[in-house]
């Protein structure tokens, strides 16, 4: 299992990712995504469009178990983000596990 909170804490800090539904389609569609991690809540249409183009480009998606409130609260931001993209991660052991599930 993937602590999410602890993979964008530690992305957070770097400030390798993009928060956000286009970013993280500008990301799937070219492929530069290290990962993407999207809301519980995320409306069906734009996951599958996501999920689409995500595996066109091989980048590994991920659902955060709770809303897109609380995937905000994560970031340190003061308002819901419904997609996370992960652009780079230095830690290599998370990044090792965002990519084998």
């Amino acid at each position: 299992m993937i602590d999410f909170e602890k993979v964008i804490k530690t992305t957070n800090k770097s400030g390798k990712m993009f928060l956000g539904f286009n970013k993280a389609m500008e990301a799937a569609q070219s492929g530069r995504a290290v990962a993407l991690i999207i809301a519980s809540n995320c409306p069906q249409g734009r996951l599958r469009q996501l999920m689409h183009h995500a595996a066109l480009s091989n980048v590994p998606v991920h659902t955060y178990p709770s809303s897109s409130a609380d995937l905000g609260m994560v970031c340190s931001k003061p308002f819901a983000v419904s997609a996370v993209t992960i652009r780079t991660l230095s830690d290599s052991s998370l990044l090792k596990a965002l990519k084998e599930t």
